[in-house]
């Protein structure tokens, strides 16, 4: 089967449709799927839901679609560093759905694993568990969370080979792996493709199993917040 496109355009051929669901991985502006975020944008597709950690910048990761108001809401954990976000939500254009973010990588994972809910403490007695189911299990309440199915997965990978199989390089890693197991269809832009074999088994963060579309790209590396020593 054909896992390997020519650019982000071609490889969400088919995917995208107006009101769909889609997690993103990345964390800050790390690990960021920029290209696939740009194509999105390029295409028009409108009231999406996402769940990403946070929404980028103004200008770079899904920041980028908070400008075109092209997002209806965001299940995160974090709006920091982000003007659009903020304005939109409390104007009331933006739905946002807060996680920890422990919760929401387990959210993530637990529906690439077809475990549609789990019970954990985080959150108890917080505006997080308002309209939640509570247990008790041993004296100690805890909450229900749902598993997130996504429509589509779209992540960031350092290298692949061209059956998918993935590698991500240090904290870019972060919220990616799990957002890649929770979509219908997962695609993945990489910075290196390699043929089967040339990656070492035990190095693989990710198998191709999850994967159903890449491309390669040139992807630009931003610092979040630079600071410097006064001379």
């Amino acid at each position: 089967m054909k896992k390997v496109y020519n650019s982000a355009a071609e490889a969400l051929d088919g995917l995208l449709f107006d009101g769909m669901f889609i997690a993103s991985g990345g964390f800050g502006l790390c690990g960021i799927p920029e290209l696939l975020l740009a194509s999105i944008r390029d295409a028009g597709t409108k009231d999406l839901t996402f769940a990403s950690n946070n929404a980028g910048v103004d200008d770079f990761g899904i920041g980028i679609l908070l400008q075109t108001k092209q997002v209806k809401k965001m299940i995160s954990s974090y709006v920091g560093e982000n003007d659009e976000f903020m304005s939109q939500y409390l104007s009331g254009e933006l739905d946002l759905e807060f996680n920890p973010q422990g919760t929401l990588a387990e959210r993530m994972r637990s529906a690439g694993c077809g475990i549609p809910g789990f019970y954990t403490k985080t959150g108890v007695g917080t505006v997080i568990a308002e309209g939640k189911e509570h247990k008790d299990f041993d004296g100690e309440t805890y909450i229900l969370e749902t598993g997130l199915f996504a429509d589509l997965s779209i992540v960031k990978a350092w290298k692949a080979d061209t059956t998918g199989n993935l590698v991500f390089r240090k904290t870019a890693r972060n919220f990616n792996p799990p957002a890649a197991m929770c979509g219908k269809v997962c695609v993945v832009e990489v910075e290196e493709l390699v043929e089967p074999g040339e990656l070492d088994p035990d190095n693989i963060h990710l198998p191709g199993v999850f994967v159903n579309r890449i491309i390669q790209g040139e992807h630009e590396k931003r610092i979040e917040q630079r600071t410097v020593r006064a001379d």
